[in-house]
């Protein structure tokens, strides 16, 4: 069996947009992505957060920097055989002032953090 850890934001997590209720399992891309790869030979976790980002946190939505919680994470599913990581469009808010390339080089730390 290997274990796939989905680690995002509101797209991960299944954010509906038109009332704010979360998509049922199935319906959420890790679920899709656990029907086409098959429950008998892998395992997804499903770590996603509305307004998560690569590296920045709010003061209103404490503990949405995922430089700071992927560490934590990682050690509490292990062992893990892959991780996807699916961050970077919050980031685009205008209050963080990121640029692209601040944006993927903090998806950088992010992928290193998992090596």
């Amino acid at each position: 069996m290997q274990t796939i850890l989905c680690f995002g934001d509101s797209n991960t997590w299944g954010y509906d947009p038109i009332d704010g209720s979360r998509y049922d399992f199935a319906t959420r891309w890790p679920g899709a992505l656990q029907k086409n790869l098959g429950s008998d030979n892998y395992r997804i976790i499903e770590e996603g957060l509305n307004g998560r980002t690569t590296a920045h946190n709010e003061i209103e939505r404490p503990i949405r920097s995922g430089l700071e919680i992927l560490p934590v994470l990682l050690e509490a599913h292990r062992p893990l055989d892959w991780v996807i990581i699916m961050l970077g469009t919050n980031d685009l808010k205008t209050h963080f002032n990121s640029s692209a390339e601040q944006i993927a080089a903090n998806v950088g730390l992010l992928c290193d953090g998992v090596l």
